[in-house]
Parts: structure tokens; sequence; C-alpha cells
């Protein structure tokens, strides 16, 4: 059956092909679903590069509340209790899904899961495949498994728009391939899209994560929430490559320490060393770089000769490279790698309009609060994957935002991408000030009222960190160095195009 000829009744739009979406897709079954991605499955998601592991309390010294425990303390503030406890406690089952589904996990001798050991947690249990290769050996297996599920179609194509009924729900989504646009109608569509770190110069994102879905979200009328946290992950690889790779913080569990240039401890007085949360690591090892220092990743030795074994994925990176890590160092630098913020959604990942769903790292589910704790990202994607399947049939939330009609509909013109990610890095990068802020919102703005989905979810990124006027977790104020009680920012399409007015005729105001 083509996926355009289905009862719209019945069928539900997925957005986006990586962890998330396919978690969806297969929970979902035997409903149908028709699957939007903008490359061929298994191409184009950010899961295929995720090195770390999948988080779950399995080990026999650990527990879900330990797990949840960790999360909490990592989220600076701002991670819900209750969202972190039923996270953790779905760990274990998920990973028996799983292998259920043939994910080959790696193993120890004796036949017990192997289990790495990564920055804030306090015991090993991240569950790792083919040693650093975890994100696309479960990609693949997920594939695998919606390519065989009869109630899967998937459509190749960009999404541009979402449909909505004469209520303001969402009703289906409007697509573009080969340059012509067609709809989509559907019950629901749960947006699965990724983050927005090629918004950035520096990223260890594929160069597609602009927020694509955040900017769907938002022209529905969509509240977002905590859009200012961006994680910087501390340990990119340096070597000219574009998007950045990435070095696995699993390196520095495994005992490979962060140097500058003359050999000095980068992280020696600071609490947690090596292993502290990535906000933490990711603005010391900025702090050096901008006193004019290299920082490098040490792994020479033991660890560095046993890489090929242990870090297959780092080692071959660093083959590319030229570097040898059993003889030299590795450059580091920290690089924009995931968004804590989101849509913000309830416990069955239902934002505020109704129809409309997301999962993973577009959605803000309460888990990662101000910073997340390594190796929750596909650990969340996979929770709320089944509770979104549990809860289509749940009433929709109270609040719906209207969209604001006046404003111009995506046309995704072709606005500079270099400009806004120099826009970005320079202004709403690792450390952040007022004035910074201010000039980001106002060249920004005539960006996104031009059409361009790239530069209105930067102008909103950077609406959220200048109103946050403290410092928190992966949000660093150098005006503004100390926190402020605990609370979450929300907004809307609306609300960040004033913000933009506003920083413009600031602007204004000020030229002679």
């Amino acid at each position: 059956m083509n996926a355009l000829s289905r009862n719209p009744a019945d069928r539900v739009v997925v957005v986006g092909a990586g962890v998330a979406g396919l978690a969806v897709a297969l929970r979902l079954a035997p409903r149908p679903v028709t699957l939007v991605t903008a490359e061929p499955l298994g191409f184009g998601t950010a899961t295929g590069w995720a090195q770390g592991g999948i988080a779950a309390a399995i080990g026999p010294d650990d527990a879900p509340a330990l797990h949840a425990a960790d999360t909490v303390a990592a989220g600076a503030g701002l991670t819900a209790p209750d969202v972190a406890r039923r996270v953790a406690a779905a760990g274990p089952g998920l990973i028996d899904w799983l292998v259920r589904l043939g994910v080959p996990f790696d193993r120890e001798p004796g036949g017990a899961p192997a289990l790495g050991l990564e920055a804030a947690h306090s015991r090993r249990r991240i569950v790792r495949a083919e040693g650093d290769s975890t994100g696309r050996v479960v990609l693949e297996g997920l594939v695998r498994a919606a390519s065989r599920a009869p109630s899967i179609e998937t459509v190749v194509a960009s999404a541009r728009d979402l449909m909505r009924d004469e209520t303001g729900a969402v009703a289906g989504i409007v697509c573009e391939r080969d340059g012509a646009r067609f709809r989509i109608p559907a019950r629901a569509v749960v947006l699965a899209t990724g983050g927005v770190g090629a918004l950035y110069a520096s990223t260890t994102n594929p160069r597609g994560a602009t927020g694509r879905g955040l900017a769907l979200a938002a022209r529905a009328g969509a509240v977002l929430r905590d859009l200012e946290f961006v994680q910087f992950h501390p340990t990119a690889i340096a070597a000219g490559a574009d998007p950045m790779p990435l070095a696995t913080e699993a390196l520095r569990g495994e005992g490979a320490s962060l140097i500058d240039g003359a050999g000095n401890r980068v992280m020696a007085g600071i609490a947690g060393g090596d292993l502290a949360p990535r906000d933490v690591v990711a603005r010391a090892i900025f702090q050096t770089l901008a006193r004019g220092q290299t920082v490098y990743l040490d792994a020479r030795g033991a660890l560095g000769a046993r890489m090929p074994a242990r870090f297959p994925t780092v080692a071959a990176l660093c083959a590319r490279a030229g570097i040898d890590p059993a003889r030299e160092a590795i450059p580091v630098r920290p690089a924009a790698h995931y968004h804590m913020g989101g849509v913000l959604v309830d416990a069955h990942g239902a934002s505020t309009v109704p129809g409309l769903y997301a999962c993973g790292e577009v959605a803000s589910t309460g888990l990662h609060g101000a910073n997340r704790l390594a190796s929750n990202s596909l650990l969340e994607a996979l929770a709320y994957a089944g509770w979104i399947a549990d809860g289509l049939d749940a009433p929709p939330p109270g609040r719906t935002v209207p969209g604001d009609a006046a404003f111009r509909p995506s046309s995704d013109p072709c606005a500079d991408p270099a400009e806004i990610r120099a826009i970005m890095e320079r202004h709403v990068g690792v450390v952040r000030d007022a004035e910074g802020l201010a000039e980001a919102l106002s060249r920004l703005g005539p960006l996104a009222r031009a059409g361009s989905d790239a530069a209105l979810v930067g102008l909103m990124i950077a609406e959220g960190a200048l109103g946050r006027r403290e410092s928190r977790g992966a949000h660093w104020r150098a005006d503004a160095p100390c926190a402020a009680p605990a609370r979450h920012t929300e907004t809307d399409l609306a609300a960040s195009l004033r913000a933009a007015e506003r920083a413009e005729q600031a602007e204004g105001a000020l030229s002679p």
C-alpha cells in the first residue's frame, strides 16, 4: 500500500529516522506509520555517530535509584526527579528489548554485559556495542527491524510544514522532494528530528542538524522549553574535519587525561577532575584555549595501544588525522554536541499542540535539565518511544498556544549558513554575555522573519540565553557567573520574534 493512500484516521507520521524515530515507529506497530526521513534509512542521523553507549543500571552494584540520582545531580537543579526515576527504571528492560531485536552488545568473557564508566556516573553502567560504535550498531539493529515491519513505510523527503485542522490541532505534514511539495494527512505527527549542533561552526553533529523540528513545532504554536541549554562536548578532535569527530569521554573513564601543551593537567584542582560533568570540563578547556594554550587528550601508553580493540572508532578517526594515540596526545576542543532544550512534552511525549508529539533530542521531557548526563540520550529516546505509543490516544494537554498566522511560513531561503554559524559560535557558545546575545538577536531576527528555519532556531536559543541572567549547567554567562533560583524558561514563536525586534530597536538607538 502506498504511504499516501493510508487512511489519515489511522496513520501516524514520524519525522526522523534516528534511534528516536525508528523506536517510535516500531513501538507503534501494528498501527500504520509513515516514516519521513531526509536521507535513506541509516544515513544522515547523529545516532550512528554516538560512541559512548546507553546508560542502564544493570550491574550487580547498581540500581535505577542510583542512576536517577546521578542524572538529577548532573541536571544542575532543572532535572525533574520523577522523570529521572521513571527513565532510569526503564533502562534494564530497554536493553532487553534491543537484545531481542538482535543488537549484539559487548560481553565480558563470562557472558556478563561489558559496562563502561563515563563522567558523573557513580557506577559502571554504560552498555556498549563494538567498543565505541554503539550508536551505529543500535541504529543498524533498528533499521533491520523497521525494514521487516509491514506497518512501517518510509518516505524520503524533507519536512517543510505541519498541517493543522480548523481547531489548530496537527493533522499531517507538508513534505518536499525534488522541488515538489506534497501533503501526508495523519491523525498525529511525532517529531524525532534530532538536535541543533549544526547551527555552530564547531560541532560533532551532521550538518543537517539545524533544529528543523523545533522550527516546525514553533510555527505550529508549540511551547518550547529551556532552549538556551546547548551541551558542548569537551573532547571533539581538533584535526580540521567538519563535522568534528568525537573522542568519547569513555576514554577518560578508562584513564585518559586532559593536558595542555606544557603537560599540565587541565582539570587539576577542579572537583571531579577529568570525570567532572561535561559543562565543567568544556569550560575548563575553553578557558585554557582562550589563554592561547592547546589542549590534548592524553591516552599515551597502554590505553592508546589497546585503543584499536577497545575504541575502534576513535582509533580510526585518529589514524585518519595522522595521530598515533599510543605515542601522541590527541588535540581536542569543545564543540556543539547535544541540545537539552526542546519541544515541551508531557509524560506521553505530547506537546502543547494537540496531535503533535516529540521524542529524543528535539523534545524537552525534564530528564536532562541544564546538563545531560552522559549516555542518557539514547536511553531517553527509547523510553519515550514506548510511552508515546502507549499514550497516543490519551487526552491532549489542556494548554494550546495558537500559531502566529501573520508570520511568514517557512520558505527555507538560501540564508548563508556560515553567517548563522559564525553568529552562534561567537555569541551563543560556551561562554556568553548580554552584549553578545543581544547582537545575536538583532542579526538573526531579520533572517528568521525572511523564512530561515536555522535562523529562527538560533534566535530562540539566543533569546532564552539572554533571558537567563545566571550561570547554570551548560549555560554560562560571563556577566552573571552565579546561579539564581532554579526555574525553567518557556517561549514560543511570537515571543522570540518580539525579543528580536527589541534587540534591533536597541541597536538602532545606539547607532550614530
